[in-house]
């Protein structure tokens, strides 16, 4: 009698993947993407909280994900748990490497791998200055703190553009060897295919294929600035506002916009099923955030072939190439914001040769092939080093 086939042993865990949550935006895309794509060389497991509803969250139906009690806000019951929980998981799996994504994760990842017998690699992802803008001056005061002293306690230091790393370096955090710029990378392929005007957002909204559209991506959050964008639209009348998104902000965008006026003319979309299709049907695409990493929402934009007005913070200047792609101005600018977005509806030719010369700047600079050979550089890197 044949004797039982022993089952295939489980998968050798290389790496542990933490982040605070998989909320619609780049640190989660990344995510899911690295994990996925360095699979066979260093199996890697996903471990990320849950977020809120309005959020919303993204998944990979080839990535499976551990699920942590990690929460952005500051909460001493559930940050505990969330480190006893993650201490757990490294035990569990002796990963040799711990890569952690925002803020969160980073601190309690980090902390957690210090206190392990045979302690981890880590390597933490700065994917935003989220030390401006975001808390009250004590708070940030005091998260600088932590931050100094966990950069004395990780191998490597990831920053998604050289200006964030600059910025974080002017507040002592990190020595300039152990950071390491690497730029977001992302599946680029639908929004390079983008040749003309899909018309399904502008059907949705009931839009002629003539009506002057502008559009914004993104969550509905005050660091976003969406409130300065609704500033610039009362100075274009007769154009249309897709946002597209949702967040905490939300009724309160939608309640400003209907106190100035133009409840019939900015469309609050919420998550839309096909970002690239929404882009194809957006004559400009704004963003007025007071403070950003790697806006993705720009360099998906940009590989539409759409024109964009921007504000000049964070990464931005890494993605768009002030009058060569787009525009920049400076935030909160609400009439130079209105001046260049009526430039660009004004101009067709313009609005072309910004949307050419923005798909070949980030065909290849922000491309998922590029990030994943960054990462894994640095992973054999540390690795090796063990």
């Amino acid at each position: 009698m044949k004797g039982r086939e022993k089952a295939p042993p489980a998968p050798r865990v290389v790496a542990v993947r933490l982040i605070t949550r998989l909320n619609v935006g780049g640190p989660a895309r990344q995510a899911l993407l690295l994990t996925r794509a360095l699979h066979d060389e260093f199996p890697t497991l996903l471990a990320a909280g849950r977020p809120s509803a309005s959020e919303g969250e993204l998944s990979d139906d080839r990535v499976i994900v551990r699920g942590v009690p990690l929460a952005r806000p500051l909460h001493a019951g559930m940050d505990a748990k969330a480190l006893a929980a993650v201490r757990r998981l490294l035990g569990e799996t002796g990963a040799g490497l711990l890569h952690t994504h925002m803020a969160k994760a980073g601190t309690i990842g980090r902390v957690a791998a210090t206190t392990m017998t045979r302690r981890p690699r880590t390597v933490h992802t700065f994917h935003g200055h989220v030390l401006d803008g975001y808390f009250t001056p004590n708070v940030q005061r005091a998260f600088v703190e932590i931050e100094r002293a966990l950069a004395r306690r990780t191998d490597a230091l990831v920053a998604v553009s050289p200006e964030i790393r600059d910025a974080l370096q002017s507040l002592g955090i990190g020595a300039r060897r152990e950071f390491h710029v690497i730029p977001l990378g992302l599946d680029l392929e639908p929004f390079l295919s983008v040749a003309g005007a899909r018309q399904e957002l502008r059907r949705h909204l009931g839009l002629a294929p003539d009506q002057a559209l502008v559009g914004v991506v993104g969550r509905l959050v005050a660091i976003k600035g969406i409130d300065v964008l609704l500033d610039a639209m009362v100075l274009l009348p007769g154009v249309h506002l897709a946002v597209v998104g949702d967040g905490e902000e939300r009724a309160a965008l939608t309640g400003r916009a209907r106190s100035l006026g133009m409840a019939d003319r900015v469309h609050f979309v919420g998550w839309w099923p096909d970002i690239p299709s929404a882009m194809s049907d957006c004559d400009v695409v704004a963003l007025t955030s007071w403070n950003e990493g790697t806006p993705v929402a720009l360099i998906e934009a940009l590989a539409a072939g759409r024109a964009v007005v921007a504000t000049d913070v964070g990464g931005v200047r890494h993605v768009v190439e002030d009058g060569v792609t787009g525009y920049l101005v400076p935030p909160g600018d609400a009439g130079t914001v209105a001046a260049l977005i009526r430039r660009l509806l004004d101009d067709a030719d313009r609005r072309a040769c910004f949307g050419r010369a923005g798909r070949e700047s980030v065909r290849h600079r922000f491309g998922q092939e590029r990030l994943v050979g960054d990462i894994r550089a640095l992973y054999t890197d540390l690795v090796g080093r063990r």
